[in-house]
């Protein structure tokens, strides 16, 4: 299977390491789809594909307030707005057996915020949070307590993964 992933920094006041991202994305991505509970619950099921493509944009949290707004009627910055098309999809498009499963779009200026708060890395927590935009991507949503920890625990365990925890 190959991954094409996406990359765009628009965000001038942090020059992350986009290569180094896009490898973690790939890591994470892999690791995920080798968990049964996520492989045999995900968004794929089913599907005949050879390539999965998303993409990744990096910014403020002014652009995703604005995109939270103009998009999902919602008026506050978010550290991550991820549009699953893939998964949300009824009907799911695959071309020349690609999947593109859609747009994570992170916060630069959340992520060291929050990072601050938790004590961690500005690293680890871009981590954590692609980690989660990727759980999205598959299909994975946590509107009940129930689905919000099955979530977490499978990002702490593909972070421990890559030996980031």
């Amino acid at each position: 299977m190959k991954i094409n992933i996406f990359s765009e920094n628009i965000f001038p006041d942090w020059n992350i390491n986009e290569k180094r991202f896009i490898q973690t994305a790939k890591k994470i991505l892999k690791f995920y789809l080798e968990q049964p509970e996520i492989n045999e619950n995900c968004c794929l099921q089913g599907q005949v594909f050879n390539t999965i493509s998303f993409d990744f944009l990096y910014c403020d949290s002014a652009k995703t307030h604005e995109i939270n707004r103009e998009y999902r009627d919602k008026d506050y910055p978010a550290d991550i707005i991820t549009f699953a098309i893939f998964a949300d999809s009824d009907e799911k498009f695959i071309f020349d057996g690609e999947i593109n499963l859609g747009e994570v779009i992170i916060a630069l200026d959340k992520v060291r915020e929050e990072a601050v708060k938790k004590n961690v890395t500005p690293e680890f927590e871009l981590s954590f949070l692609i980690s989660h935009g990727i759980m999205h991507l598959l299909g994975f949503d946590h509107q009940t307590m129930e689905d919000y920890n099955f979530v977490i625990a499978q990002q702490n365990k593909a972070l421990e993964s890559l030996g980031e925890v």
